[in-house]
């Protein structure tokens, strides 16, 4: 495993972390939403480095490999769909939580579980085996 996507994985579990704390405190409460900012900073810090460290040498190599081209055209578009979903989620609790915030909390907590699976199982296997190339 590269330093990167280990590094990766490790802000993955951080993040999971962090939001099973707020879901445990209760997300509705004082201390529960700010431990949800808190799960909005480290989530937005890691989404650029994959940005800036992850996806370009993907890309890179996508030049050269349809099959990784078509992968990475299909996590991109989740991704733009989890972003608007999950930044819509933080603007729209952005003072006071609301009444709907634990229900809205279920359907983060779940789409970004799901990402994160899918990212360690696809898309960072893909990196690894390219820097050892």
């Amino acid at each position: 495993m590269s330093k990167l996507t280990e590094e990766l994985k490790e802000e993955h579990i951080a993040l999971m972390e962090t939001l099973n704390r707020a879901k445990e405190i209760g997300v509705t409460s004082e201390e529960g939403y700010k431990t949800l900012q808190a799960a909005k900073t480290a989530l937005l810090a890691h989404l650029k480095k994959e940005d800036s460290q992850l996806y370009p040498v993907l890309r890179m190599a996508a030049e050269k490999d349809a099959a990784l081209k078509r992968t990475l055209d299909m996590f991109a578009r989740d991704m733009e769909g989890i972003t608007d979903m999950v930044m819509t989620f933080f603007d729209k609790y952005s003072g006071v939580p609301g009444v709907e915030l634990a229900r809205d909390f279920g359907k983060i907590y779940s789409v970004l579980s799901q990402r994160i699976i899918r990212e360690e199982g696809i898309i960072y296997p893909k990196y690894d085996e390219l820097n050892r190339k």
